[in-house]
């Protein structure tokens, strides 16, 4: 004998579904917009560029359960290197901290900010090669299960990347652009 199953069981397991997309963790900033090109706020001091180098303010709402600590990263996946550039690595933010303003880097980081492939700690920001084209910019809170994370400031961004992502509960990004 075939049973089918009715819709009327099917709606409260589709609407759990629907909640758990709609509740998803959600990052914004007051400075940059999702796909738009950033301010020369934000590009790099150096190699060529001549920014003010400060890191954009960032929010973020809809914790998931289990969130013990945030980190924060800003990665190029267009650089010319075969491997993108990383332009920010935070770990071991608060629970409680939701937001970081704009500057934040080198002086307000409630956080350890590692090395970038800059070569040193703290926000680098964009500074695409002239004529390269459009470089996206994506901006991701981290949501972690743990309130530190164990990492020297020196440690490869490529190490952070990897350790967040076995790790992370759930991440949301901020796509940014930039073109010189």
């Amino acid at each position: 004998m075939r049973t089918n199953m009715k819709v009327s069981t099917l709606l409260p397991i589709m609407a759990a579904f629907i909640g758990i997309s709609a509740s998803a963790m959600e990052i914004s900033s007051q400075d940059i917009k999702e796909g738009q090109l950033m301010g020369k706020t934000f590009e790099f001091s150096g190699m060529g560029c001549n920014g003010s180098n400060l890191s954009p303010q960032l929010s973020w709402t809809k914790i998931p359960p289990g969130t013990k600590s945030f980190a924060i990263t800003a990665y190029d996946p267009d650089a010319p290197t075969g491997s993108g550039w990383w332009h920010w690595t935070v770990l071991n933010i608060p629970v409680s901290t939701l937001s970081l303003p704009q500057g934040a880097s080198g002086k307000a980081s409630p956080g350890l900010e590692t090395r970038t492939d800059f070569g040193k700690p703290g926000f680098g920001g964009a500074c695409p090669p002239k004529g390269d084209g459009m470089h996206r910019y994506q901006f991701t809170v981290w949501a972690l299960p743990k309130a530190k994370i164990d990492l020297p400031a020196d440690i490869s961004p490529a190490v952070v990347g990897y350790t967040l992502n076995s790790m992370v509960i759930e991440k949301a990004v901020l796509t940014a652009t930039y073109v010189r």
